[in-house]
């Protein structure tokens, strides 16, 4: 499968790093401008110069705002008024005891997490419906629909993140515009290793020890390793692309089996 974005602008938030890095360089790759976003500057200038050196023919743009908030929307809006894809992969995640959530902390991960993503679909897919094409895709986890015990507020979040991008693709039916969400199941991203070497002990080779993690700690995954971001990547990128152009209000799994459900 050929996937041309060529002409395609692609906002990606949060991509200085892990899964938001990885669908930056995919996408990137597959022709689309890319704006990489992170709060600090110094990451999104180090994160578009990785890019750029892996992909030469690459064009990457970046932008520095805090999209919890509607200053750093409107920062990013300024900056790039015209979006074709965008992908809401901003988000903050966290272990607390339940009844030890806060009210501050309720309200930080709906924000980070749900009202970010809400934010930026309600001043881009105008524009979108008027070219008459446009994809939005909104990262969301496998703790949205099995919620964590130890953190239900990032459940809750990621819960209401499907809740929005159903709705929204109802509000721009039969425009060319679709939005979907994808399921991401357990991730191979940054710190994770000596999260398993923890686990696991720090002895076993990493191909080893992370399966060994799996089977014990995570027992529901089918793929019985790590997913890694590029995997990720690969649906997003796809979910982008013309080919996906009838696949809209979904909730994409890319979770390894994690989800122990048929649907969705």
């Amino acid at each position: 499968m050929n996937i041309d974005l060529s002409n395609r602008t692609a906002l990606v938030t949060g991509s200085t790093q892990g899964i938001g890095l990885a669908i930056a360089a995919d996408l990137a790759a597959a022709g689309a401008t890319v704006v990489v976003n992170g709060r600090g500057a110094d990451g999104v200038a180090a994160a578009a110069a990785e890019l750029r050196g892996r992909l030469p023919d690459a064009t990457i743009e970046g932008v520095a705002a805090d999209l919890a908030t509607a200053e750093g929307a409107s920062t990013v809006m300024a900056a790039f008024p015209d979006i074709d894809i965008l992908v809401n992969n901003l988000g903050v995640f966290g272990s607390t005891p339940a009844l030890e959530i806060s009210d501050d902390e309720w309200r930080r991960y709906f924000e980070v997490n749900v009202l970010s993503a809400a934010r930026l679909m309600r001043e881009y897919l105008p524009g979108m419906t008027a070219r008459g094409w446009g994809r939005v895709i909104s990262i969301a986890s496998d703790s949205a629909v099995v919620i964590p015990e130890e953190m239900i507020h990032y459940g809750m979040s990621k819960t209401a993140l499907l809740a929005v991008s159903r709705g929204y693709a109802k509000a721009v039916k039969g425009t060319g515009v679709t939005v979907n969400a994808v399921i991401a199941g357990p991730t191979h991203t940054g710190g994770v290793e000596g999260f398993v070497a923890e686990m696991v002990g720090d002895e076993l080779p990493w191909d080893e020890a992370q399966r060994a993690f799996m089977r014990r700690h995570r027992p529901q995954s089918l793929l019985e390793r790590l997913i890694e971001p590029e995997e990720i990547a690969h649906l997003v990128t796809y979910l982008a692309s013309p080919f996906a152009s009838a696949t809209t209000g979904g909730a994409l799994r890319a979770d390894g089996g994690y989800v122990d459900s048929i649907l969705p």
